[in-house]
């Protein structure tokens, strides 16, 4: 197994949508973080796989069910889809945090999942950006490169982080640009 193409691994909420303490219930909830989809569909014009990997504990905690995310992701494909852009796949940890799984980030079951799929041998050096301390855990736990967004949730992870590997930028299209940039991917 080789690595088709490049990779990048997406954080959803405050990473493409606005996140919220209450939890992203219903697609009504569901808004893109301005440039979130341009930054996509940049993505996907480079040849770059982008995956979505996201902790969605809500359904395990019984705040919304597999129809409403199944109705959110439809929404989040549609949005995507409309600015020029695709995913390659979305994964979800649909657990409770205490149910002690190897899927909810910062374990790796979810990226298990996307290398089975899409033929990934290895994640070092994969791009895996988001705002919580589970996902530049989750990059951590695979070699991946940690990008740390300040939306969402990331202001205060940044202010708490002692790991000066970990890249951090304002935004996903911060994010894409860096990536896009002459020898910046990889």
């Amino acid at each position: 197994m080789t690595l088709r193409k490049k990779l990048v691994v997406l954080d959803r909420d405050g990473v493409i949508n606005f996140d919220s303490d209450d939890y992203i219930k219903s697609a009504d909830e569901w808004q893109p973080i301005p440039g979130s989809l341009d930054a996509i569909a940049r993505l996907a014009d480079a040849g770059l796989d982008v995956v979505v990997v996201s902790n969605q504990s809500g359904l395990g905690r019984g705040l919304f069910d597999q129809a409403d995310l199944d109705a959110i992701s439809a929404k989040m494909h549609a949005a995507i889809a409309a600015a020029g852009g695709c995913l390659a796949g979305v994964y979800y940890c649909p657990h409770a945090p205490d149910v002690g799984c190897s899927c909810r980030k910062p374990e790796p079951g979810l990226l298990h999942r996307v290398a089975r799929d899409l033929g990934v041998e290895s994640f070092t050096g994969v791009p895996i950006v988001g705002d919580k301390p589970s996902d530049l855990g989750l990059a951590r736990a695979v070699g991946g490169r940690a990008i740390l967004v300040r939306s969402g949730k990331g202001m205060t992870t940044a202010a708490t982080l002692d790991d000066e590997a970990v890249e951090i930028y304002d935004d996903l299209a911060a994010v894409v640009d860096a990536l896009l940039d002459v020898g910046h991917y990889g």
